[in-house]
């Protein structure tokens, strides 16, 4: 008997038999779709809605250039929730005043994702008492 007539339909059947490698490949398929569905509904189920919890810092050294002084930030989002809009502000304070002061807006920050900047002031920040906090923020 010709192999053809056995894989495929004649005109005679309306269904035609599979191959194995075409059920095996059909089962992989169901259990990858199967098992990203399995992922989606646990992350759904097992997720908080935490609002964006931020916080600021400034782990490395302070670098001068030319008279100016550079103070780099890192914001991080440790919260769920995204925030967007992310104000830091960065206050120098010398004997007892606010000498300078910035602003820094960060457009996106999801969570768990951190974002780095600096700052750039004209007085030496280690003279004084260096200000950084994040100031706002809006939800999307």
């Amino acid at each position: 008997m010709n192999k053809k007539a056995d894989t495929y339909p004649s005109k005679k059947s309306k269904f035609r038999h599979h191959l194995p490698a075409e059920w095996v490949t059909f089962s992989v398929a169901c259990l990858i779709v199967m098992i990203l569905v399995g992922l989606v509904l646990y992350t759904w189920i097992t997720q908080e809605d935490k609002p964006p919890i931020l916080s600021v810092s400034s782990p490395q050294s302070i670098r001068e250039v030319q008279g100016q002084y550079y103070v780099p930030f890192t914001v991080k989002n440790t919260g769920g929730g995204t925030a967007e809009s992310v104000q830091v502000t960065g206050e120098l304070i010398l004997d007892e005043r606010i000498e300078e002061s910035g602003e820094q807006q960060i457009d996106f920050l999801s969570g768990g994702e951190t974002k780095e900047g600096a700052f750039i002031f004209s007085h030496n920040p280690q003279k004084g008492k260096l200000v950084l906090r994040v100031a706002s923020y809006k939800l999307p």
